[in-house]
């Protein structure tokens, strides 16, 4: 899950800007996402690659736990 490390929740996170990226005519495995907390205003960029590597920067962070508000 990805949420606001400012606000502690993914509740008001929105996507402003998503791509996927083509190679040849076909989808490669590489995904950019901006995000932009409503409640805030804090934003950040999430990206993973062919190798699922996974870079995060700004104020968001990914987690495995369940989310603290609902």
């Amino acid at each position: 899950m990805i949420e606001c490390t400012n606000c502690e929740t993914a509740q008001f996170l929105q996507i402003v800007r998503s791509r996927v990226y083509f190679e040849d005519g076909e989808v490669i495995n590489e995904l950019s996402e901006r995000y932009e907390c409503t409640l805030c205003n804090a934003t950040g960029t999430y990206a993973r690659t062919d190798d699922n590597d996974v870079e995060v920067s700004g104020d968001i962070t990914v987690t495995t736990e369940r989310p603290k508000y609902a």
